[in-house]
């Protein structure tokens, strides 16, 4: 009978910090030599339990979007501490909030069944410091040029909103027209 020798230790601080980074992101490495693998490094992440059901004193968000544990964790500590951002398949049935890229009509049927009482909001997000890209129509829409995007239920309510898209637009720049710009995700 073999016995395999105890797997050794090294402190996370004596780590490169994209090394980190990685590993804070529960992301696994392979290490390669010459492109040729060598050994992986797989992250530990606690146990997070089952998922509780008695989320009343909080606004729970369930995530459709593929995030890592950092990027879920940044949300979360920008929302504050009445939202609680989880995995889509962590939510319990009955999250708030369902945040989702642009997808297909079907898929969004689909996760309503799946979340009835979750208000769907759709995001089209950049933030390439957490490695979180879903990019849309709207966004290439704005990004060739377009300067705003208008949802309406009926004409009356277009009219009303293209006037205060209009108006506002005039007394921010004085009256002259010019392109809005969008600002490179920070």
């Amino acid at each position: 009978m073999t016995t395999r020798p105890q797997p050794r230790e090294i402190d996370v601080n004596r780590l490169p910090e994209d090394v980190v980074a990685f590993l804070d992101a529960g992301e696994n490495l392979i290490v390669t030599r010459d492109g040729v693998p060598i050994a992986a490094v797989t992250s530990v992440q606690p146990d997070p339990g089952p998922p509780r059901e008695d989320y009343d004193d909080v606004t729970v968000v369930a995530t459709a979007m593929k995030l890592s544990a950092s990027a879920r964790m940044s949300l979360s500590a920008e929302l504050g501490p009445d939202y609680l951002v989880l995995d889509l398949h962590s939510a319990p049935a009955t999250a708030d909030v369902l945040l989702v890229p642009p997808v297909s009509p079907q898929l969004i049927g689909g996760l309503r069944a799946k979340f009835p009482k979750a208000r769907v909001v759709l995001a089209e997000v950049e933030d390439a410091e957490l490695g979180v890209s879903y990019h849309g129509p709207v966004r290439r829409l704005l990004d060739a040029g377009a300067e705003t995007y208008l949802t309406s239920a009926n004409v009356p309510h277009l009219a009303r909103q293209l006037d205060h898209a209009v108006t506002q637009r005039q007394q921010l720049e004085g009256g002259a027209a010019t392109p809005l710009e969008i600002a490179p995700p920070s």
